[in-house]
């Protein structure tokens, strides 16, 4: 099967076609739950139905009693075992550059729940079936105590405390940016406009829910997992000192994974606690989450609630932004739990306009709640939303065309390199160039005629839009540090061409549906002028290729993608001093090219596929001068982020009898740096922009006072379906980013950062002329019409 692009070739812009779809479509995909472990034992897990509560007493006799059952684990049994705390990735300080608080986290609870869901005991068994029935009699004696889900709540001085040596509930009170100089700039002010918005909390629901496979060799003292995971390399750094087992007697492998969007990033209890139970019991185990267990357990994304304020001149330009946020990270830090509502939220609410002063506090909150991390954008939707929900409203308050307020702020692209008074600089981008796109895409100067028609037939029409800029890439490794990082964020890639010219790549990234087997082939396969069925990716090992940081945040492109072809130069090099050796000639006179070493003015040739044979039989090399063998190991650590940016226009219709809104077109104009694959780049960006919605209109977690949750099944959490969409007008503008090999910008994030305000913008514009103002996510077909009543009611008679 042919797996080139639409006109033959497979170079770095061609839309080739993705080469690991063919095992996906024919069913041959290999995830965890399909491994094959003949006398693995199963293992299922007893969770708290209480939010918070003190743990009197476990009793598990009567489960260990049952037919098939190995064992039955507690936290205490753990503990005594010497087992330790997953740790979080990043330490941020407060504003007074004190450490945040951080409490353990036991893979098992010790002594008290903290969340509907918390794990509290794990059952081993013979059977899927016998383990599950015995662990329903695992008796467990709670003491249940008051619960606060609500981050501005937690805070309070009067909440009950998630940890009792946590004032207050607060993690972090953490700030950014010069808080006198945004203060006077309010003083000089001619128009101040204020918001108050929640991010709502979503529910990642990957295809494939996590699961975990661990073996253990009596012989060697090997303990091997195989895991759900964006990061094998990190999880196995992470067991290691969690379980006190030596890095070289533990291999993560992580084989293809059905999608991850940040929730499979980081390390968690269930992985951590069958990795001991196989040593444990020298044995092998598995489990893997039914969708109840996952609603309950993944990691969930947003939930923000932020005030605040803009101050404009008289002529709408922005003066200064002012910015405080309750953050939500739940019961438990986990990797990211920490940075993503400071450093990757705050840090971009300059967005792409020339805002001379912004400052912002953020309090990260402990509530009875799930832990939150990463999810598609982590932090850069949040930040996006409160800028455009504000300039929007800015624009309706101070008379100004809202298109022409943005205009008038827009960072311009003579401007570049740009920094921001949050320490970002910015290398490249046209945002007033993907504005105008859009806007003609979108025939946005057409629009009141579309409304006026949709009008006659009793329906309410908007559009609205988003100018956004993200980060992206990855963070370098001397800005996390300085963030708290606790480890580096370089990237690594090891070549190894073998003696038939094939490739073999082995990567620190980790696909999970981004199509990385296709994208670094053609990396590979046009630098070297090799088809690309000779390279081989190889990913997700922790034996097979050297240490890496995963997927996560739009890095594989950006810093996988540049060790790679650095990585490749490499071989270059050094495939043509050996050309130059066999070829009798100055290294400066040999030349590269398609697939081809030439001697300068001379007919005389040699292919990569010579090269590679001669390098590795060296029959007459000066061994003293070039060494044998082809292969280079790269680890690449940028310089600085990449900024994609653009514009995302939403136009939607409203029944206002039924409060359905209806998307009739959505419009993306994205400058995501150099394109690699743009059939690739589409499909990522459809991805995000259907996420975006989904947060938008129909994606709610929901906790009661008492911290139960209310949206458990899909019954309760309304996810997006292919019906909801119409088709996207999906357009890019790149701008070369100036901190990479590749000039490449993250795309994978794109879609869910810049559309969920520019969907809310357009309900919003649809229902002003019903005095609607203020809508909240997920704005529901009930939400809506509810907004209309009160709207109605207040409406003078």
């Amino acid at each position: 099967m042919s797996t080139g692009s639409q006109d033959g070739s497979d170079a770095c812009g061609a839309s080739v076609r993705r080469t690991e779809d063919i095992r996906f479509l024919t069913g041959n995909g290999a995830y965890v739950d399909d491994l094959n472990t003949p006398g693995a034992f199963h293992l299922v897990f007893v969770r708290s139905p209480h939010a918070h509560a003190l743990i009197a007493h476990i009793d598990t006799a009567a489960a260990a009693l049952s037919p098939g059952i190995q064992a039955v684990f507690t936290g205490q049994d753990l503990r005594d075992a010497g087992v330790g705390s997953i740790p979080c990735a990043w330490q941020i300080r407060d504003r007074m550059g004190n450490p945040m608080a951080e409490p353990p986290r036991y893979p098992l609870a010790v002594g008290k729940v903290r969340f509907v869901g918390e794990a509290v005991a794990v059952v081993v068994g013979d059977s899927a079936n016998a383990t599950r029935a015995a662990a329903e009699l695992v008796s467990i004696d709670y003491h249940e105590l008051p619960a606060v889900t609500s981050p501005v709540q937690a805070c309070r001085p009067d909440a009950p405390l998630v940890w009792d040596a946590v004032d207050q509930n607060i993690c972090c009170d953490w700030e950014i940016g010069d808080r006198a100089l945004t203060d006077a700039a309010f003083g000089n002010a001619a128009h101040v406009v204020d918001i108050e918005i929640t991010n709502n909390r979503l529910i990642p629901n990957a295809l494939e829910p996590r699961a975990a496979a661990a073996l253990y060799d009596p012989a060697s003292g090997d303990h091997t997992l195989y895991t759900t995971s964006q990061n094998p390399h990190l999880v196995r750094a992470a067991l290691s000192t969690v379980l006190s087992i030596p890095e070289t007697h533990l291999r993560v492998i992580s084989p293809d994974v059905g999608g991850g969007f940040g929730s499979k990033a980081p390390i968690y209890p269930e992985e951590t606690v069958a990795t001991w139970v196989a040593g444990r019991l020298r044995a092998s185990v598995r489990w893997c989450a039914d969708r109840s267990e996952a609603f309950l357990s993944d990691v969930h994304g947003r939930d923000h609630h932020s005030t605040a304020e803009m101050a404009l001149a008289g002529d709408g330009r922005f003066l200064g932004l002012r910015v405080r946020t309750h953050a939500n990270v739940g019961a438990y830090l986990t990797s990211g739990g920490t940075v993503i509502p400071s450093y990757y939220y705050a840090q971009l609410l300059a967005g792409p306009y020339a805002t001379p002063a912004i400052y912002c506090n953020v309090l990260l909150c402990f509530t009875n709640t799930n832990s939150v991390d990463a999810y598609r954008g982590a932090g850069r939707p949040e930040a996006t939303y409160l800028l455009e929900r504000l300039i929007d409203k800015a624009a309706a308050e101070t008379g100004i065309d809202r298109v022409e307020l943005r205009r008038r702020n827009l960072i311009r692209k003579n401007q570049y390199p740009y920094m921001t008074p949050l320490g970002l600089e910015y290398d490249s981008g046209d945002h007033v160039g993907t504005l105008d796109i859009a806007l003609r895409a979108s025939e946005w100067n057409d629009f009141e005629q579309r409304r006026a028609a949709s009008e006659a037939r009793g329906r309410l029409r908007g559009i609205g839009m988003s100018t956004y800029l993200e980060v992206a890439g990855g963070t370098p490794s001397r800005m996390a540090g300085k963030m708290g990082a606790r480890g580096g964020r370089s990237e690594s890639a090891q070549i190894r061409v073998h003696p038939s010219g094939s490739v073999s790549v082995f990567s620190g990234v980790h696909s999970h549906g981004q199509g990385h087997e296709t994208t670094f082939a053609q990396l590979v396969s046009e630098r070297l002028g090799i088809p690309i069925e000779d390279v081989r990716i190889i990913q997700g090992d922790t034996d097979r290729g050297p240490f890496g940081r995963g997927t996560i945040a739009s890095r594989s492109l950006v810093i996988g993608g540049s060790a790679i072809v650095q990585g490749v130069g490499r071989i270059i090099v050094k495939a043509t001093r050996i050309a130059a050796h066999l070829l009798e000639a100055e290294y400066t006179d040999v030349h590269f090219e398609n697939g081809m070493f030439k001697v300068a003015g001379k007919n005389r040739t040699l292919s990569f596929g010579d090269i590679a044979r001669a390098a590795y039989a060296a029959h007459d090399f000066p061994v003293d001068q070039l060494e044998p063998g082809l292969e280079e190991t790269v680890f690449y650590d940028p310089p600085n982020w990449s900024f994609p940016g653009g514009c995302h226009i939403c136009e939607l219709e409203i029944d206002p009898e039924t409060g359905k809104a209806e998307i009739l077109q959505v419009v993306a104009v994205d400058d995501l740096g150099r394109i690699i694959n743009p059939m690739i780049v589409h499909g990522q960006l459809h991805g995000g922009l259907a996420q975006g919605i989904g947060q938008a209109l129909f994606e709610g977690c929901v906790y009661d006072e008492t911290g139960q949750l209310l949206s458990g099944t899909f019954m309760d959490y309304r996810m997006p379906r292919a019906a909801d969409f119409p088709g996207f007008t999906v357009l890019t503008h790149g701008t070369d980013c100036a901190t990479n090999p590749l000039k490449a910008k993250g795309c994978g994030e794109v879609g869910s950062v810049g559309v969920p305000p520019a969907v809310i913008n357009a309900l919003l514009d649809a229902l002003r002329g019903l005095g609607v103002r203020d809508i909240a996510m997920p704005a529901t077909p009930f939400a809506i019409w509810q907004a209309i009543q009160r709207a109605g009611d207040r409406t003078p008679r």
